[in-house]
């Protein structure tokens, strides 16, 4: 069979999830064989998923490749269709990469092994589909078929106040999910076809008016994942509660699917309301960025501490995702990608030292790194890739961003001159919050009790392999982006065309005069 015709994307989805259905009959009571069965099925999707990649995507067509389409119910024209372009395709590979280094971080788990393995590897395919689904109807069904493992094993193997963690996870994001699903039947049975091919809708001529609505339900849907202020408050509860498996898969891809959701739909279908709403998307994003940096540097458990510190990075990519320029855009994703493999590192880090010191009080840490020289290494180095520092992929993408945005001609240069000044203030609380962190977990008062206790002993080569296979991708992206960029700039591209293309339109669209409530906010509109 020629490789163009094999379907590539619904093995690497449904290969995990057929796996898993064959974990309850390994005969296995401590995990031992079901955590190797688990980690082997993960290697071999990640590698299909690397062999279709370098074998049947070309990085120089900003269109779908990999296309796949079966009927599914002909009289609505739903389909399982699938696809990859720039803005999936870096994201699937990411998927793939920290879903099979969460399965061998989640090598201590000894609860009940098979079911959390179980849902490890759901999870996988799950997540792959959020990111290759062509089809609106299918796109909400996997959306929520992805919640329930996540809730499972927060609710199953989390901390003290797992239960409220994961309720108030389903609540948000399901809510949430409604306006998905409102919003596709509406764009669905919208004008004179009713499918669900986001191609299709894509070409459909909304009014202005619903074009707004749609995007602002959308936004809500997207916004609590991303998370966006003041949808994010499920997050910090969520990560306080998490295993360092669950944490890697929440920070390193399920944030993602919210920008991701916004760049495919929001932005690539609504591209007039995405003009009008552009200003809002560039101010919340320095919400995040300055109110989640000054909540992260107030808290005094590690975990919620690192998860501000998610919340307050992806406010940048909002900011991206509303430059209009091409830069902008392409640091966006950047920012997805590198923060994905930056927060899986840091949170693996924290559930590694919870382990050890069975808290997460910075004050009762002190000293820690006395006795585990490697541990603080690699707490180190990731803290310095998570403050964007030179040479690490966090800076190239922070920095593209606050170029393109600089440099668009979208918006009025003191819109543009306070905006890069506050998240200018906010890269400054980052190191600030993230060096304190260091300094009261390695130099502060030493923990007599804690620095006595048995378990404190320093990372083991499972720890230092993992890390490892994080820090090697964020160094080398740091060093040459390009090795990224280039999977997803025509797409982004071709995207930001369209884009700047709906700007002038807008006037005409929304009948309003040229010093609209959009104008007088920040673009230009010429």
């Amino acid at each position: 069979m020629n490789i163009d015709q094999f379907p590539w994307l619904t093995t690497i989805i449904l290969f995990p999830v057929i796996a898993a259905l064959f974990i309850p009959l390994i005969p296995d009571k401590d995990g031992k064989t079901v955590r190797w069965y688990s980690l082997i099925v993960g290697l071999i999707d990640f590698a299909i998923i690397a062999y279709a990649f370098y074998s049947g995507y070309d990085v120089s067509n900003p269109n779908l490749q990999l296309v796949e389409s079966y009927a599914w119910v002909p009289q609505l024209d739903l389909k399982w269709s699938l696809g990859a372009d720039g803005l999936s395709m870096p994201l699937i590979i990411l998927t793939g990469f920290i879903t099979t280094l969460a399965i061998m971080a989640a090598w201590p788990v000894t609860f009940k092994p098979k079911l959390f393995y179980f849902l490890m590897l759901v999870m996988y395919g799950g997540q792959i589909a959020v990111f290759a689904v062509q089809d609106m109807l299918l796109f909400f069904l996997v959306w929520e078929l992805e919640l329930i493992p996540v809730y499972l094993i927060l609710s199953i193997w989390g901390g003290k106040k797992r239960l409220y963690a994961a309720t108030k996870f389903i609540l948000y994001t399901a809510g949430g999910s409604l306006f998905i699903l409102v919003a596709a039947l509406t764009m669905a049975f919208y004008g004179d076809t009713v499918t669900f091919d986001m191609s299709a809708i894509a070409l459909k001529d909304f009014p202005f008016k619903l074009q707004l609505l749609l995007y602002g339900g959308l936004l809500i849907a997207y916004g609590v994942k991303l998370p966006i202020f003041p949808l994010h408050t499920w997050l910090p509860d969520a990560h306080g509660e998490a295993t360092a498996p669950a944490h890697m898969l929440l920070a390193g891809i399920l944030l993602k699917m919210g920008g991701y959701a916004l760049l495919r739909m929001n932005a690539g279908m609504l591209p007039d309301a995405h003009a009008y709403f552009a200003p809002i998307l560039v101010i919340l994003g320095v919400v995040n960025i300055i109110y989640a940096a000054l909540t992260s540097f107030a808290q005094r458990n590690l975990k919620r501490k690192i998860a501000y510190s998610s919340i307050s990075h992806m406010g940048f990519v909002l900011i991206g995702i509303a430059s209009f320029t091409d830069l902008g855009v392409s640091g966006a994703m950047l920012q997805m990608i590198s923060h994905g493999l930056i927060g899986a590192s840091l949170f693996f880090m924290v559930g590694s030292t919870y382990d050890r010191t069975h808290t997460l009080m910075l004050d009762e840490m002190g000293g820690i790194g006395k006795k585990m020289p490697k541990n603080f290494a690699m707490w180190t180095t990731c803290s310095m890739a998570s403050l964007a520092l030179p040479g690490m992929s966090g800076f190239v993408a922070e920095l593209m961003i606050f170029v393109g945005f600089a440099t668009s001609d979208a918006y009025n240069p003191v819109f543009k001159t306070i905006i890069v000044f506050l998240a200018a203030v906010g890269v400054i609380l980052t190191p600030i919050y993230l060096l304190s962190m260091l300094r009261e977990m390695v130099y502060g008062p030493e923990n007599k009790e804690l620095a006595e206790h048995e378990v404190l002993v320093d990372a083991e080569p499972r720890e230092v392999f993992i890390i490892a296979c994080l820090l090697i991708p964020i160094i080398g992206i740091g060093l040459y982006p390009k090795m990224v960029t280039q999977i997803y700039d025509s797409t982004t591209h071709q995207l930001t065309t369209l884009l700047r293309n709906s700007v002038p339109s807008l006037v005409q669209k929304a009948e309003l005069p040229e010093q609209n409530l959009v104008a007088h906010f920040a673009p230009k509109i010429r």
